[in-house]
């Protein structure tokens, strides 16, 4: 996949549409989910997107072909998501609790397991759901949600452990102490 990317994002530097189109494809649904989390609302998170391949596109030039794509690209998701929350003037990133988080990749099928856990992560602040989001909706590793938030990879550790607990206490679970 990586090799796939860079052969792409080569191309796009060169002014290569249809690779721009490939990439799009590989990255659209991820981030309309990621987008979607974030707002809650379909509508909201397809304009997210399509400002964050906008801009993904008009900034793929200043991209470092020798760093990964996938954090680049989710920086900028994660900053428009921001953006675009804080213009609406909304509470940001709703999410699920630890146990479901994995069964997002897979689309919950159980309407009234994601309604209790999208009222329980919009009870979380915005940091919390954030990372959340990268580490379960998205697979990131620590290391990479460190780089795309621009934090301390301690201090992603921190607000995960911080988030799941908030989350167990919201749902009914009880919080580790």
């Amino acid at each position: 996949m990586v090799d796939q990317e860079i052969r792409l994002i080569k191309k796009i530097k060169k002014g290569n549409q249809q690779a721009f189109k490939k990439l799009y494809d590989i990255y659209a649904d991820y981030s309309l989910r990621t987008a979607y989390a974030i707002t809650n609302n379909n509508s909201d998170a397809s304009d997210i997107v399509q400002e964050t391949f906008i801009k993904v596109y008009r900034n793929i030039d200043s991209f470092d072909i020798k760093k990964p794509f996938q954090p680049w690209f989710y920086q900028i998701l994660v900053n428009e998501s921001r953006r675009y929350m804080k213009k609406k003037s909304k509470e940001a990133i709703s999410m699920e609790n630890e146990r479901l988080l994995d069964r997002l990749n897979h689309q919950i099928e159980e309407e009234r397991d994601f309604e209790q856990l999208e009222s329980a992560m919009e009870q979380l602040d915005e940091h919390h759901r954030t990372v959340l989001i990268l580490k379960y909706l998205n697979g990131f590793s620590e290391k990479d949600i460190a780089e795309v938030l621009e934090l301390n990879v301690n201090t992603v550790k921190s607000r995960l452990y911080k988030a799941r607990q908030q989350l167990k206490a919201v749902i009914g679970g009880v919080a580790d102490e």
